[in-house]
């Protein structure tokens, strides 16, 4: 599958159901205690490594950076973490979910495009988020990916990643009745890990929690925080 192939499909399957998605997972952190406190932690790193904002929407503050929300679908953990005071925006691959994104957080800025072509300098971010949109990207991707990721964050700044930890994949057919199906991809958390490593990045932490039934969840939640090195 080419690039254009899976980022069309991926694309196509949120444009369908952004409406449905949106409605279902209105209040999804609130649920959440452990998602929002590696928010917390991970905003904290933000602010503690001190980096500047350069880059379009950088407001030059030391500490206060460009913080990107990569895959930020209906914006949701995007307005926390601008809640929790980053100078934050939100990129995604659907324009339908940007739109859910843009009406709730007008004050947010939200951009379209591809993980894998960030339109940023090197070394512009003071922090990354990549909350389970890496998950419908090809394993044999996964380190172009990172690798872009690498290349636009700053030194020191932090980068976190979360999906579902699991081997089985999990295939979506028609959801809401929406002519469309998608692979929701799970992966070992020791082979992300492997392939942050490689892609340059330090491990800062590794957290694995189990799948919640009162969520629908029925794979394990996996969250790593790593650093790109001074």
């Amino acid at each position: 599958m080419t690039d254009s192939d899976f980022l069309t499909t991926t694309r196509t399957f949120y444009d369908a159901i952004a409406e449905d998605y949106a409605t279902l997972f209105q209040d999804e952190l609130a649920n959440r205690p452990l998602e929002r406190a590696l928010l917390n932690v991970f905003a904290e790193l933000v602010k503690g490594n001190g980096v500047d904002g350069g880059g379009a929407g950088g407001n030059g503050v030391g500490g206060n950076g460009l913080v990107a929300d990569l895959g930020c679908g209906p914006g949701r953990t995007t307005g926390r973490l601008a809640a929790l005071g980053l100078n934050v925006f939100g990129l995604d691959l659907s324009e339908s979910m940007l739109a859910i994104a843009r009406r709730e957080n007008p004050e947010i800025r939200f951009e379209q495009g591809s993980m894998l072509e960030l339109d940023l300098p090197d070394g512009t971010l003071a922090g990354a988020l990549s909350f389970y949109s890496s998950i419908h990207t090809p394993v044999e991707r996964l380190p172009a990916l990172f690798a872009e990721f690498h290349r636009v964050l700053a030194p020191g700044a932090p980068l976190l990643v979360a999906f579902q930890a699991g081997d089985e994949h999990r295939h979506h057919d028609r959801p809401w009745g929406h002519p469309v199906s998608l692979t929701f991809q799970r992966r070992r958390p020791e082979d992300i890990a492997d392939l942050l490593t490689a892609a340059g990045f330090a491990l800062v932490s590794r957290t694995v929690r189990e799948p919640d039934p009162a969520l629908d969840e029925t794979s394990p939640q996996a969250f790593l925080i790593t650093r790109k090195p001074a």
